[in-house]
């Protein structure tokens, strides 16, 4: 069954984008990730939030349009309350995280399903449905902005490192999640 992995660009100082959502940034980066461009191919469907899926495209306008700098194509699950009106055939709009999930991970078969967004990655957690986490740090510090991670009450979430690789544009932290006994994983 596929994994549920949470990877996304992050500045240093832990944000995925800047004020407003600005994505921008992304573009100032020098040099290439070549374990980003490697799990390109591993993944088989997206897990999007709302906010992300009508944010900030860096490349917006280019061919590099899309996820992964229009290098992944493939079904695409948005988590919202409010659908959007574009319908192309790989784009699906479900108000229930669960129901997504499920459509994801079916599309996805044995690949990922990459979740994009901070907060729909939280609300992964903590239903215990996330698998892995995959941050591509970069050496910036944008000093605002969406942080990576956030969770009311700060309550602690536990990391196994898996991996660590250092690029010419981000040091890339791979981690599994520990569960406790008996709490929900994927196989």
């Amino acid at each position: 069954m596929a994994k549920l992995l949470y990877s996304a660009t992050c500045s240093l100082d832990g944000f995925i984008a800047g004020p407003g959502g600005d994505m921008q940034w992304l573009n100032r980066l020098e040099g290439g990730n070549a374990a980003a461009d490697e799990l390109v191919p591993r993944i088989g469907a997206l897990l999007v939030g709302a906010n992300t899926h009508g944010g900030d495209d860096p490349n917006r306008g280019t061919d590099a349009e899309g996820a992964f700098a229009g290098q992944w194509h493939g079904p695409e699950f948005v988590v919202t309350h409010h659908p959007g009106t574009d319908r192309p055939p790989h784009l699906f709009y479900l108000d229930d995280l669960p129901r997504a999930i499920a459509a994801a991970r079916e599309a996805a078969g044995e690949r990922y399903v990459n979740v994009l967004g901070a907060d729909v990655a939280r609300q992964c957690i903590e239903l215990g449905e996330l698998d892995e986490i995959l941050m591509l740090v970069a050496p910036v510090l944008l000093g605002d902005g969406v942080p990576m991670f956030r969770r009311s009450g700060g309550a602690e979430v536990r990391l196994e490192p898996l991996s660590a690789t250092v690029e010419p544009s981000a040091t890339n932290l791979w981690f599994g999640l520990n569960r406790p006994a008996g709490a929900p994983a994927s196989e």
